[in-house]
């Protein structure tokens, strides 16, 4: 049965539920180790089996932060500074990875942490990762 985690900035400005089948604890929480993310403290989950719903209240209050290879929107809020999830679009279609911190329930994220890195991956090869392992991923009207 699928679980719903809601969260989003501290401000309200970018609100989102993530839903997986797995239960919070039996998430493994990804570390990446680009600099961006670990000045963050960044902890990721996805699930491709699951979705993700994004709301933004008013699209002027969240920055859209693009680096490296660019392929992916790194939402980050501009009145609170929260960084709330990385979206990669392709048409009508999204993914994204959400950001434990950011969620409500943040604290039932026990499971084990993988610190990865994805320097030297082509665009390509990313594009495809993300797809195959990110969430599905849509924008609603808050």
């Amino acid at each position: 049965m699928p679980i719903e985690h809601q969260g989003g900035c501290h401000c309200g400005a970018i609100r989102m539920t993530y839903t997986s089948a797995l239960p919070a604890a039996e998430h493994t929480l990804r570390v990446c180790q680009c600099s961006f993310c670990r000045k963050h403290g960044s902890r990721a989950v996805s699930d491709p089996g699951g979705f993700a719903a994004i709301a933004i209240a008013d699209e002027a209050m969240v920055s859209r932060y693009r680096f490296g290879l660019a392929t992916a929107d790194f939402l980050v809020c501009r009145d609170c500074g929260v960084y709330v999830a990385a979206v990669m679009t392709k048409g009508d279609e999204a993914w994204s990875v959400t950001i434990v911190n950011a969620l409500d329930d943040a604290a039932d994220f026990t499971g084990p942490t993988a610190p990865v890195t994805f320097d030297g991956e082509e665009t390509g090869d990313r594009l495809a990762r993300r797809r195959a392992k990110w969430t599905p991923t849509t924008f609603v009207r808050p």
